[in-house]
């Protein structure tokens, strides 16, 4: 998971794996660091926001998809989105439904 906002990174990292025990979950606070650190084949699914200074979701995504293309990616945005155009997710977000729509993501 890549949020800017440690906090955000932070709580969104403990109530996934506290929501559900099967989860493990890596995040990042700096999308340069993410890239730098992903390891391909090591992931299920990526947790990116979208609006991110250094680079945004879209690049960063577009970037890791080059060394790993079968991962699955949501994004997340306190924006306006498309809800049918992909798997987008709207901050903010309770802890249980996001992960009921991840583990929906991984099924």
């Amino acid at each position: 998971m890549v949020d800017d906002n440690s906090d955000v990174a932070f709580i969104l990292r403990i109530g996934l794996e506290n929501g559900d025990a099967t989860m493990q979950v890596s995040s990042y606070d700096n999308p340069v660091k993410a890239f730098a650190d992903f390891k391909p084949n090591s992931y299920d699914l990526l947790l990116v926001d979208v609006n991110m200074p250094l680079m945004n979701g879209f690049e960063l995504c577009q970037k890791l998809l080059q060394k790993d293309i079968n991962i699955k990616v949501c994004f997340m945005t306190s924006g306006e989105i498309n809800m049918d155009a992909g798997c987008f997710i709207k901050k903010p977000i309770a802890t249980d439904a996001l992960v009921k729509r991840i583990k929906a993501e991984l099924e």
